[in-house]
């Protein structure tokens, strides 16, 4: 039954999709679509031209992320699933915000620090401003509930202080949203060096599970795994631990169980066993996506086709927040 709670999240459409995406988003898309009143679900095209890209490898990226989305359980009729270049409502509420933004935060950010040491030709504007785009990304439906994985916390906050600031100036026009950040899951670990989130940017090719490898892939990563030195060996969380730690969280994830029930389920096992239990069980959760996605992605125009809708009923949204807004800080035509 929906309630009365309005969710919002983001997604990249740069890079293939591995298991924390899965894990620490998606599957919190697809169980947000019949809670949320509506569930909004954006992919955000505009967010990956602050950095060096193809324009013609970004469009096709959109397509495979819709595609992604929708064969992992989102149903475009019961969610509002769009394309952020198509409501031009994100970008007018981001220049609208920058107003209650403090340059400073900007500059103090993680990830434009990280991202901008990255950069060897141009550090845009644009990245700077990522997060103030994000903010309207999200205010511009007063979302209540933002479903994100652990590294976006810093900007949540950011969000959060400038919907209250522009409500303390102009009227409490603003939701501030809160995030919503899984127990298990939120950060899923490379399985070669777990001592670092799993990435397919930053990450190793091994060590990185994505959402479409073959099954046998999948296995052959697992088994892979590194583990640790304890003698004798011990299926538990713990310091010293990480690549085990992952490992467990990851079967936990799959399993919608607690970890405490792998580590009891696997106390006797070796970490060979272990490795291959876990890589078996989410190749078998994995692979009726793969083989959905095949087919859906066959077919450009549907996707497009709902991408349009979606846009279409975003708009609707957004246009009122917008309408809102402008009014109180005196842009436009009175009552405009």
């Amino acid at each position: 039954m929906r309630g009365i709670v309005r969710i919002f999240s983001g997604i990249q459409p740069t890079g293939r999709k591995h298991l924390g995406n899965y894990i620490g988003a998606i599957t919190q898309y697809v169980a947000g679509q019949d809670r949320g009143n509506p569930a909004i679900y954006c992919i955000v095209d505009l967010h990956a031209t602050t950095v060096a890209y193809d324009p013609a490898e970004l469009r096709e990226r959109v397509l495979d992320t819709t595609a992604i989305l929708i064969a992992a359980g989102l149903d475009p009729d019961r969610c509002v699933l769009f394309r952020q270049g198509d409501v031009a409502e994100h970008t007018e509420l981001c220049w609208l915000l920058s107003s209650v933004t403090e340059l400073g935060r900007l500059n103090r950010m993680h990830q434009f620090r990280d991202k901008s040491v990255a950069q060897r030709e141009l550090v845009s504007a644009g990245l700077l401003m990522y997060p103030v785009l994000q903010a309207a990304d999200v205010l511009v439906y007063r979302a209540h509930e933002v479903p994100v994985g652990e590294d976006q916390r810093e900007h949540l906050e950011l969000m959060r202080d400038v919907a209250e600031r522009f409500n303390a100036r102009y009227g409490d026009l603003l939701v501030v949203p809160k995030h919503r950040i899984p127990e298990v899951g939120a950060r899923v670990r490379d399985l070669q060096e777990p001592e670092r989130k799993m990435s397919t940017t930053g990450g190793t090719p091994q060590g990185t599970v994505l959402v479409l490898d073959e099954p046998n892939v999948v296995l052959k990563k697992f088994k892979r795994a590194v583990t640790d030195s304890e003698d004798p060996p011990t299926i538990r969380r713990g310091a010293g631990k990480a690549g085990i730690t992952n490992l467990i969280e990851i079967l936990a994830s799959v399993r919608g169980s607690e970890p405490a029930d792998v580590e009891r389920d696997f106390a006797n096992a070796r970490y060979g066993d272990f490795k291959v239990a876990v890589g078996e069980e989410v190749a078998a959760w994995l692979a009726p996506v793969r083989e959905r996605y095949e087919a859906l992605r066959a077919d450009e125009d549907a996707l497009e086709g709902a991408l349009a809708a979606g846009a279409g009923k975003a708009r609707a949204l957004a246009s009122e927040t917008l309408r809102d807004v402008r009014r109180a800080m005196g842009v436009g035509p009175p009552g405009g």
